[in-house]
C-alpha cells in the first residue's frame, strides 16, 4: 500500500470514529444537533479537531496517489477554512457552552497538532 493510500485509509477510519463518538455522546458534529456534553474521549484526547485533520489528510493522500500538486493546494485551503471556522464559530460556542471545562481541555490538547500521550483531563 502506498503512503497516500495509507493516509486515506487512516483518514477515513479517523473520520468515522470521530463521528461515531459524537453519536454515542448523544448528538452529532453538526451545530444544529450537538451533544450535551463536551466530547473528550477517543481521538479527542490527542487533538481537538480530529475530523478536520482527517479530511485534510484524506485530500493530501489523494494528492500523493494522483500526483497532483493542486490537490495539496486544495488541502491547504481546506485547512485554512477549517481554521477560520474553528476560531470564529466553534471555539467561542464551546467556551460559552462548557466554560472552564472547555478551557482546561484547550490548555491540555492542541487544536491541530496531536499530543504524544492521551490527555487525562484537568
Amino acid at each position: 500500500m502506498s503512503f497516500g493510500a495509507a493516509m486515506i485509509v487512516v483518514g477515513v477510519a479517523s473520520l468515522v470514529e470521530s463521528f461515531l463518538r459524537f453519536v454515542v455522546s448523544g448528538g452529532t458534529p453538526a451545530p444544529v444537533a450537538p451533544p450535551n456534553e463536551l466530547v473528550v474521549s477517543g481521538q479527542y484526547r490527542f487533538v481537538r479537531n480530529p475530523m478536520y485533520v482527517a479530511v485534510v489528510g484524506i485530500i493530501a493522500g489523494q494528492a500523493l496517489i494522483l500526483g497532483r500538486a493542486i490537490l495539496l493546494g486544495y488541502a491547504a485551503v481546506a485547512w485554512a477554512l477549517f481554521h477560520l471556522w474553528v476560531l470564529a464559530y466553534e471555539e467561542p460556542n464551546l467556551r460559552r457552552r462548557f466554560g472552564a471545562t472547555y478551557q482546561a481541555y484547550c490548555s491540555g490538547v492542541g487544536r491541530w497538532l496531536p499530543r504524544t500521550t492521551p490527555w487525562a483531563g484537568a
